[in-house]
């Protein structure tokens, strides 16, 4: 693997140059953040093999065998920023979609920003909607914030509701539900996955002393995949996911949509609300 890197005061970040991946983000004085899968077989697609290497990627939902998973290692186009990169896929066969992930480093905080636009190469129009999983190393706390107070004067509606896979346990021992908050404790037990409409625009992992948390554009009258999911997150015994997802669109041929990601990497819970960090401190 080609892999290159970025740099600020605060943590380093590394891409690589023949696979659309970040697949490092190290704060300075720690270990990288995200999961390693670079010796992981690949999934054998009509399309080629397709590897999961680790880091962050872009994908576009919903799920489906082979769509989801058309090969994104090859040549990219990379175009050099004055404070960051841009990375861009060919466009893939079969489904017609092209890939880019625009990276741009803050200079004065522990914070990048990252723009994700999947754009239709093809000749009819595509439904889909833009998806942007960050897979993590274990051992750490996810933070999910769920919708607090009424959604209508009367209180009589409902507020909260989550989306659940066929192989995910209620019952799971990693799994803390609370009125206005999720905790998940990230270690090697069964599969695990769970989403929902996440109104706050925010996810969290504390791991080792230190704090990444991936803010997103919440859209609430549009409709999302998975049971109307913008925020998931997946376990198993080799990283934990948090995930975003735009609305799904109809994108026609030409025609391109975007996701834009800050992410912020702080010790302890400084870029957690102020209200909320004193409460995750005994995790």
């Amino acid at each position: 693997m080609n892999k290159r890197t970025l740099k600020n005061d605060f943590f380093e970040l590394e891409y690589l140059a023949d696979s659309l991946r970040i697949s490092g983000l190290t704060p300075k004085g720690k270990s990288n953040l995200l999961a390693d899968l670079s010796g992981e077989p690949p999934i054998s697609t009509p399309y080629g093999d397709f590897y999961f290497r680790g880091g962050h990627r872009l994908w576009h939902a919903p799920e489906a065998m082979p769509r989801t998973y058309v090969p994104d290692t090859g040549e990219l186009k990379i175009t050099d920023l004055s404070d960051g990169v841009i990375l861009e896929t060919n466009t893939e066969p079969g489904t017609g979609i092209r890939k880019r992930i625009e990276i741009r480093m803050a200079a004065d905080k522990p914070s990048v920003a990252l723009t994700h636009t999947l754009i239709n190469d093809g000749l009819w129009h595509v439904e889909l909607a833009p998806w942007t999983i960050t897979q993590l190393r274990l051992g750490g706390t996810a933070i999910l914030p769920l919708p607090v107070g009424n959604v209508d004067p009367s209180g009589l509606l409902p507020n909260r509701s989550l989306t659940f896979w066929p192989y995910a346990r209620l019952n799971d021992p990693r799994l803390k539900l609370s009125d206005d908050y999720i905790l998940f404790h990230a270690d090697a037990l069964p599969p695990f996955k769970l989403g929902y409409f996440n109104s706050h625009g925010w996810l969290a992992y504390h791991v080792d002393g230190i704090l990444f948390r991936k803010t997103f554009h919440v859209q609430p009258l549009a409709h999302h995949p998975d049971n109307n999911c913008n925020a998931e997150i997946y376990c198993n015994e080799q990283f934990v996911e948090l995930e975003s997802l735009g609305p799904l669109t109809k994108l026609n041929p030409g025609a391109s949509v975007t996701h834009v990601e800050t992410w912020d990497v702080t010790e302890g819970y400084g870029s957690l609300p102020e209200n909320l960090q004193g409460r995750f401190k005994s995790i």
